[in-house]
């Protein structure tokens, strides 16, 4: 298998992102539906220059943990764990985004899956997390399909657009 490939799974592929993604890139994460399961942190709208900045620091990271999911031969979205330090350097917060044209296919949950077997075996981890916006149901059902159990409901945690809403909490361990 290509070094840039990280793991594969029929035709989802997970990968080193490439120069060549950052039109799709700056195209799929500049919609609303989109950026609204998403941290503030994510810029809105999402530029090109912000496509460009975001694969400058995937580049820099060492170990990397932000890769590029692949559909069908197509970049499609972003795929992510956020190691944890101190106290917490033995867990990982999973995160990613789907285009929309890409949505329903099955793809995050491949994935998801993909990418904590990825995790647990290359990052020296026991356990991967997600908080998921309430009102997101395609990621809590992504998550559950891929074994990661409900922990808890953090409520009035999530402040997004003046909005108040409750985070679940998903995790899964070896």
């Amino acid at each position: 298998m290509d070094n840039r490939i990280i793991a594969k799974d029929g035709n989802v592929m997970l990968r080193e992102l490439k120069d060549s993604d950052l039109h799709e890139l700056s195209e799929y994460a500049n919609n609303e539906k989109v950026s609204v399961n998403l941290r503030d942190a994510f810029p809105t709208p999402y530029t090109f220059e912000n496509a460009k900045s975001f694969k400058e620091m995937v580049d820099s990271q060492n170990p990397k943990t932000f890769f590029a999911i692949e559909y069908q031969g197509k970049y499609v979205g972003n795929i992510s764990l956020s190691i944890g330090n101190d106290v917490y350097k033995k867990s990982a917060e999973i995160g990613y985004f789907i285009g929309e044209p890409f949505w329903n296919k099955g793809i995050a949950t491949k994935a998801v899956n993909l990418m904590t077997s990825w995790g647990f075996n290359n990052l020296n981890i026991v356990r991967i997390h997600s908080g998921v916006f309430d009102f997101n149901k395609s990621s809590q059902r992504v998550l559950e399909k891929c074994g990661y159990s409900k922990e808890g409901i953090f409520l009035k945690s999530i402040c997004k657009n003046g909005k108040i809403y409750d985070e679940v909490r998903y995790a899964k361990t070896i």
